[in-house]
């Protein structure tokens, strides 16, 4: 059973950092997408980053661009997205979730659509306030 598991949401001030990991677990950690969505209140959710195993690529949303990080440990199966210089509005729920499936290098060029991805974490939640 897939299952992702994000932590490390909580409240910050703005200009501050957070860094969420997405736990996953139940496949196998070298061919994926794990993409970082978020949705805030009244919003529709938006893609903020993805990554591809084997180093097959990173994508950034513009608003984050400069700001957020994404990596991955094969070792932990894990994925993070590192915010530094975070603003008030970054404030929502983060989700990650999983496509499982072969990636060619250089293929991941934009943000994948939310239909694209075939597992979801719980969401974990990040607040900056002003």
């Amino acid at each position: 059973e897939v299952q992702l598991v994000e932590s490390g949401g909580g409240l910050v001030q703005a200009g501050g950092s957070l860094r969420l990991s997405c736990a996953a677990s139940g496949f196998t950690f070298d061919d994926y997408v794990i993409g970082w969505f978020r949705q805030a209140p009244g919003k529709e959710r938006e893609g903020v980053s993805c990554i591809g195993g084997s180093d097959t690529g990173t994508v950034y949303a513009d608003s984050v661009k400069g700001r957020f990080t994404i990596s991955s440990d094969n070792a932990k199966n894990t994925v993070y997205l590192q915010m530094n210089s975070l603003k008030p509005e970054d404030t929502a729920v983060y989700y990650c979730a999983a496509y499982i499936g072969t990636v060619v290098a250089g293929t991941i060029t934009s943000l994948p659509a939310e239909y694209e991805y075939d597992y979801w974490g719980q969401g974990t939640q990040v607040t900056v306030s002003s």
